[in-house]
């Protein structure tokens, strides 16, 4: 088996919080509290949960928009959390990002050919005007837009058609990884579709790797290779997209799922209501975060912390349900 494109490790990002005046004692948002996973090379991760639940953090320390608390980001076998500025610049090249909003994450100032020779530049991509042309165009016909709207600006442009720009701004470093952070979030139904079919299209021609960080599991259904939960900070469950949607572990996990809407309005199900509220990142339960909202808890989730651990193959849950003599059933 061939060694992952990238490797996360123990991933922990803690934000300070400024208390009251004259205070001396520190508190801290726990963003992300200790994540691990891998992606393969052309492989498709989603990261998934509720808002607040550190998805959209992780993505940001992948793409060293800050510094990390602790834990290691490996790319491709290369440490590059604690790598200098000077030695990140041609790394930044094989990780690329797509944001949610397409309108904010690009510049109003700038024509659509500049947007996108920006990278190349940057990289040194190209060797003449002509070859930086030529790119510019290509790139435009790779995510199906025309050639004779290089020089409008993004306000000009709908907003499926923004997202367009920004998959090929991302396409022009030539990277290894995009990280899609709420990518088709702002989105129409239908646009949605579209931007869904042109990544999975992208990532066929291009063997790209991508980390699809989304709240919309219906999306996620449709295009991804692996499923990664996150609540509160921590992986609770990960498994092949079938292991998930067909067998969830993890309570959270069965929640989740049990939102989604389905097709057939004459299709019966009972919905798994979670009671009260998403504790604060600054004071997080003790034992399972999810203790405070699930309702299987018994006395081991208020005091010990699940590992995340392996309970068939390919697919990892960190509950202590599993561990009891007759676990609930799958729902």
């Amino acid at each position: 088996m061939s060694a992952p494109l990238l490797q996360v490790n123990d991933l922990k990002k803690y934000f300070p919080v400024r208390g009251p005046l004259f205070s001396r004692k520190a508190s801290w948002v726990y963003a992300v509290d200790g994540v691990s996973f891998e992606i393969g090379r052309g492989e498709t991760l989603s990261l998934v949960g509720e808002s607040g639940c550190g998805k959209s953090t992780v993505g940001r320390a992948i793409l060293r928009l800050f510094d990390i608390t602790a834990g290691q980001v490996v790319l491709d076998g290369q440490r590059i959390d604690d790598l200098s500025a000077d030695r990140l610049r041609p790394i930044r090249r094989r990780v690329q990002v797509v944001f949610q909003d397409p309108f904010s994450s690009l510049n109003p100032r700038l024509r659509v050919r500049d947007i996108l020779a920006e990278p190349i530049r940057n990289f040194g991509l190209a060797r003449s005007s002509a070859e930086l042309d030529a790119k510019v165009a290509a790139l435009m016909d790779t995510v199906r837009l025309p050639r004779d709207v290089l020089n409008r600006r993004p306000h000009e442009f709908s907003g499926g058609q923004r997202q367009r720009i920004c998959i090929a701004r991302a396409l022009a470093a030539e990277p290894d990884l995009i990280v899609c952070d709420e990518a088709v979030s702002a989105l129409d139904v239908s646009v949605k579709a579209q931007i869904v079919n042109l990544l999975s299209d992208l990532q066929r021609e291009f063997g790209l790797a991508l980390l699809f960080i989304s709240h919309d599991l219906a999306i996620v259904e449709h295009m991804t290779h692996r499923v990664a939960v996150m609540y509160l900070g921590k992986i609770v469950e990960m498994a092949s997209r079938h292991q998930i949607f067909a067998a969830p572990r993890h309570p959270y996990t069965k929640a989740l799922l049990s939102a989604v809407p389905v097709p057939d309005p004459a299709a019966r199900r009972k919905p798994m209501i979670l009671k009260g509220d998403v504790p604060s990142p600054i004071n997080p339960p003790s034992g399972c975060r999810f203790h405070t909202r699930c309702p299987f808890v018994f006395d081991r989730c208020r005091t010990e912390v699940p590992e995340l651990r392996q309970i068939v193959e390919g697919q990892w849950a960190a509950c202590h349900l599993d561990e009891l003599p007759e676990a609930p059933a799958a729902g």
